[in-house]
C-alpha cells in the first residue's frame, strides 16, 4: 500500500511534528509582508539530515519547499507558493562550536540573531550583523536575505561574517560552501548563497566571524532641522574619512512614535535626528566626537547630545531597534520600500520620497541606515482597502524607481522576495537576469526551491507583474 505524504513525512520527524489542518497551516501562510499563500504542510525539522530526508522525498514527488525561520521578512520572502511545503527550522538552534583563538564559531541556523551575541559576551566577543529585528528574526533568514543592520556601515553586512554554510540542495545532498579557512580555494559558493533567498537550497548549519568586543564605545545624538540636514552631516562625515560604527537617522514622525510607545529620550520637536555611534580603542575616541560634532555644526545641525551613560544609550537603541513597531500604532498597515541610493545622493533621495508621499496622499515615516545609503520609508495604510493598497503599492514602486534613478539599488537588506520581482528591469538587464536564473537552474534544476522569489519567472509561475504570490497561489489540498 503506497504511503502518504504525510504519513512518509512524519515517519522522518514524528507524528506530532507534521502539520496539514487548515486551521494549523495559518499560522505559516504569511510573514511580514502583505501577501498570504497557504502551505501544502509544515515540517519542523531538528537536524541535517532529517532537512535532506525531506528534501529527498518533495523531490520524488515534485513538490516545492520554503524554509521559514521566524518569519520577519518583509519582502514575501517565508511565503509558500506554489502549494510549496514549509520546513520549519525554529528547533535547529544549537551553538555547535566556539573557537575563540581562531575567532570563529559554528551554529545551527535557526539560532536569534541576539543570542548569538548574548552567548558571546561573557566572553568577550559579540557577532556584529545586527538587524533591528535581531530579537525575533534567526541567522537563516539573515543569511538568506544578506541582512546588515545598523553596524553594517563600519562592519558590512551578513556576507563579511559568514566563512562557511552547510546546504542541503533541493534533492537531499548535502554539501559544504567555504569552511573555516578564510581564504578557501575554488568558486566562492559561499557568497553565492548568502543573499539567495532560499532559492538555491536550505542552510541548515554556519561558521561565522566573531569579533572582540570594542574597548569603548560613544553615543551621539545630532538634533537636526530637516532630513535633508541629516543627509548632508552624513555626507560630510564620511568625506572627512571618518569610520563611526553606525549612522543611523530618525525622522519626526518616527521620534514622536517611539516615545509615545517607549519614551527612549528623543527630542519630539527634531525634524530628524542621527544616531552616531563610535567604537573602538579609547585613545582618539574624543577626537573623533569633537571632529564629527564640527562637521555637525558646519552642515546646519544646532545641536549634538551625547549619551551620558550606558543606560542613556541603551534607551536610545531601544528606541531605534523599536522604531517599525512603534510605527504599527500610527496606521493598520505600512510598506517598508527598502531601496539604496549613493549616500551624496541622500538629500535628494529623501526630497523626492517626501513629493511622493505627498503626490500620492500617504503619510511616511522614515528610520534608515543613512551611513549605507539603505533608505526604509514606511508607507502607511490601511490593507483593508483595497484603493488605499493600491496607491501605497504604486507610490513603493516609484519609490524604488527614484534609487535606481540616483544609481542606487531596489534592496538594501529586505531581499526581493515577492514584492519588488517588478523592479529588477530598472537595475538589471535581460542577460543580467538570465545569467543568474542560469545559477538557479544549476543549483536547483526542477525549481522547487522557495519558487516565485528574487527571481522573475514566465510561463505557468508569476511573471514581472509584482503579483507572484496571487499568481502563483495554488489550491491546497485538505490534508498530506
Amino acid at each position: 500500500m503506497t504511503r502518504t505524504l504525510g504519513e512518509r513525512l512524519r515517519a522522518i520527524v514524528g507524528q506530532k511534528n507534521v502539520l496539514d489542518k487548515l486551521v494549523e497551516l495559518q499560522t505559516y501562510e504569511y510573514d511580514a509582508y502583505l501577501e498570504r499563500s497557504v502551505p501544502r504542510a509544515v515540517v519542523f525539522v531538528e537536524t541535517t539530515e532529517q532537512v535532506s530526508r525531506v528534501l529527498k522525498i518533495l523531490a520524488d514527488e515534485g513538490i516545492p519547499f520554503v524554509p521559514r525561520g521566524c518569519g520577519t521578512n518583509l519582502s514575501g520572502g517565508s511565503l509558500a507558493l506554489d502549494g510549496a511545503v514549509v520546513l520549519e527550522m525554529g528547533r535547529m538552534n544549537k551553538v555547535l562550536e566556539i573557537d575563540i583563538p581562531n575567532q570563529h564559531m559554528t551554529v545551527q541556523v535557526g539560532i536569534f540573531n541576539l543570542d548569538i551575541s548574548t552567548i558571546l559576551s561573557p566572553l568577550g566577543y559579540y557577532y556584529a550583523p545586527d538587524p533591528a529585528s535581531q530579537k525575533a528574526c534567526s541567522l537563516g533568514g539573515n543569511i538568506a536575505e544578506n541582512a546588515g543592520g545598523p553596524h553594517c556601515f563600519k562592519y558590512g553586512v551578513t556576507s563579511n561574517h559568514v566563512l562557511g554554510v552547510e546546504v542541503v540542495l533541493a534533492g537531499g545532498e548535502i554539501v559544504w560552501l567555504g569552511g573555516k579557512n578564510a581564504d578557501p580555494l575554488g568558486l566562492d559558493l559561499t557568497g553565492t548563497f548568502v543573499g539567495s533567498e532560499g532559492t538555491l537550497g536550505i542552510a541548515t548549519t554556519a561558521i561565522l566571524r566573531i569579533l572582540r568586543k570594542p574597548e569603548a564605545v560613544k553615543t551621539l545624538l545630532a538634533v537636526c532641522d530637516s532630513l535633508e540636514d541629516g543627509g548632508n552631516v552624513v555626507s560630510a562625515i564620511v568625506a572627512a574619512g571618518l569610520m563611526p560604527a553606525t549612522l543611523e537617522m530618525v525622522d519626526n514622525r518616527t521620534i514622536n512614535a517611539i516615545e509615545d510607545s517607549m519614551a527612549c529620550g528623543f527630542p519630539r520637536e527634531a525634524a530628524a535626528v542621527l544616531l552616531i555611534e563610535l567604537d573602538g580603542l579609547r585613545d582618539g575616541m574624543e577626537e573623533m566626537a569633537e571632529a564629527i560634532t564640527s562637521l555637525c555644526k558646519a552642515s546646519g545641525v544646532p545641536e549634538v547630545r551625547v549619551a551620558k551613560d550606558e543606560d542613556e544609550r541603551q534607551a536610545l537603541w531601544r528606541g531605534r531597534k523599536g522604531a517599525f513597531g512603534s510605527i504599527s500604532r500610527l496606521a493598520p498597515n505600512y510598506m517598508v520600500a527598502d531601496g539604496t541610493v549613493p549616500r551624496t545622493k541622500l538629500p535628494e533621495a529623501l526630497r523626492r520620497v517626501g513629493e511622493i508621499g505627498c503626490r500620492y496622499d500617504i503619510r511616511i515615516a522614515s528610520v534608515f541606515h543613512a551611513g549605507d545609503g539603505n533608505l526604509h520609508p514606511l508607507l502607511l495604510f490601511d490593507s483593508r482597502d483595497p484603493a488605499d493598497r493600491e496607491k501605497v503599492m504604486a507610490a513603493g514602486m516609484e519609490v524604488l524607481r527614484v534609487c535606481a534613478e540616483l544609481g542606487g539599488t531596489v534592496s538594501g537588506e529586505h531581499g526581493i522576495g515577492v514584492e519588488k520581482l517588478a523592479a529588477l528591469p530598472l537595475v538589471f538587464t535581460d542577460d543580467d537576469l538570465r545569467a543568474q536564473g542560469l545559477v538557479k537552474e544549476a543549483f536547483d534544476p526542477k525549481g522547487l526551491a522557495n519558487p516565485g522569489k528574487l527571481l522573475q519567472r514566465t510561463g505557468n509561475g508569476a511573471g514581472a507583474d509584482g503579483s507572484a504570490a496571487q499568481a502563483a497561489r495554488a489550491e491546497v489540498p485538505a490534508g498530506v
